[in-house]
């Protein structure tokens, strides 16, 4: 073994490809061959989409352990501790297995160069498939078509929602991107769409392909109640359902996503009723309008881009706040920074600013001047990191005030640190 601690691994990962993103399947799917040359068979769920993935993910995997199913769940980023990652029935893979994974994915890569990314997707898959599990659930890290997690054949596929981000590696218009999130798609294989206003690129994919599309409002639909919400369509229909734990008006149209798929493929997966109202009201996703109490509120929410930042402003529309909105933001300079940050603009008293690594990184000092090209008269202040911003930021705050971390999984994933 080449390493005994999974943080020698890590930093290892980090700089053995070239690049950090490096989209394509020839390189991991050899490798793959090797780790495990039979199909899987756990039934796969693949999920795609630019907002909503991670809690599409979670939803998924709680409804199914509470139907008794055993579960494997590959996610991306993680926040706080690289293990969030990889779960197996709700618990994160722990740091002896990530190794012995690692190892295994090194002997077999030969002199193939892997990407941070394709070794954990690697990880995963090694280690659902020794598991035997009866389901795993499989979130794309980017796009779809490209994204390392394609490499398997998917039984049934979700994407959540389409809008503009990734533009450098998915193309600069919703069509474009819809066509790369359908190529998770499989041919005589169900796919669903739960999002609004589906690119006809998708449409088009599944036809070609031969996929069993069903798409929301057309196939499918939710109808909402003051204490609960309806699923209707032609495949069943489930009433009186509690209304997801996770926040924001959103989380309705990911969960009607799930339980159509959920109920498309059980003949495979026989979810009852009950597993589904246990799923909905367990299903936690870390930094998505998370609600912490310190000196004050504090709300982490991983928001970076405009129809994320959409989501968070109508929480915040619906969040009880007498005092003052404090932020603290840090972005990534690939984002479209402008149409991300508009709305958030009327909320705000005070912006902390603060930089983001690597080569996507983004100055305080270059965020400064977007927001001002906002709003002239936005009050900022510029900070070296997450940690001085946020022990500063308390000092003045009061109980009454809001303090908001956003902008970055990056930015949230250090806050939550801060926090724990």
């Amino acid at each position: 073994m080449r390493f005994t601690k999974l943080n020698d691994w890590l930093d290892w990962q980090s700089t053995l490809h070239l690049k950090s993103i490096d989209l394509g399947l020839e390189r991991v799917s050899s490798v793959w061959k090797k780790l495990h040359p039979k199909k899987l068979s756990s039934f796969v769920i693949t999920v795609a989409g630019t907002n909503g993935k991670g809690s599409s993910t979670a939803m998924f995997e709680s409804i199914l352990i509470a139907a008794g199913f055993s579960v494997g769940c590959y996610t991306s980023p993680h926040l706080v501790r690289y293990n969030e990652r990889h779960r197996i029935n709700g618990s994160e893979v722990d740091d002896h297995s990530l190794c012995q994974a690692f190892s295994a994915i090194d002997d077999a890569r030969g002199d193939i160069s892997l990407s941070y990314f394709e070794f954990a997707t690697l990880a995963s898959l090694y280690l659902f498939a020794q598991e035997k599990l009866d389901v795993i659930v499989l979130e794309v890290g980017l796009g779809g078509r490209l994204d390392a997690v394609n490499i398997i054949d998917t039984d049934a596929a979700l994407i959540t929602s389409i809008d503009l981000d990734h533009q450098d590696w998915l193309g600069s218009d919703r069509e474009s991107i819809g066509f790369e999130k359908a190529g998770i798609f499989r041919a005589n294989k169900p796919a669903f769409y739960a999002g609004q206003d589906i690119p006809l690129s998708i449409i088009e994919h599944a036809e070609k392909l031969g996929a069993n599309l069903k798409i929301a409002d057309r196939d499918f639909h939710y109808i909402q109640h003051d204490n609960s919400w309806d699923f209707i369509s032609d495949l069943g229909n489930r009433y009186a359902l509690p209304f997801p734990i996770l926040r924001g008006q959103h989380q309705f149209e990911n969960a009607a996503g799930v339980i159509a798929l959920l109920m498309d493929c059980r003949d495979s997966l026989a979810v009852s009723s009950e597993a589904i109202r246990h799923g909905l009201l367990t299903a936690q996703v870390q930094g998505r309008f998370q609600v912490i109490q310190d000196k004050c509120t504090v709300i982490i929410d991983v928001a970076h881009n405009e129809q994320a930042m959409k989501a968070l402003t109508s929480n915040l529309s619906n969040f009880h706040q007498n005092g003052r909105l404090h932020v603290i933001i840090g972005m990534l300079k690939d984002k479209d920074i402008q149409n991300t940050l508009k709305c958030l603009i009327p909320f705000v008293d005070r912006w902390h600013l603060v930089p983001t690594e690597g080569e996507r990184g983004l100055s305080a000092e270059a965020l400064k001047i977007e927001i001002l090209k906002l709003s002239s008269e936005a009050k900022t202040q510029i900070y070296d990191n997450v940690i001085e911003s946020y022990h500063s930021v308390v000092k003045y705050t009061l109980n009454s005030d809001t303090i908001l971390v956003t902008g970055s999984f990056l930015i949230a994933g250090t806050c939550l640190e801060i926090l724990a």
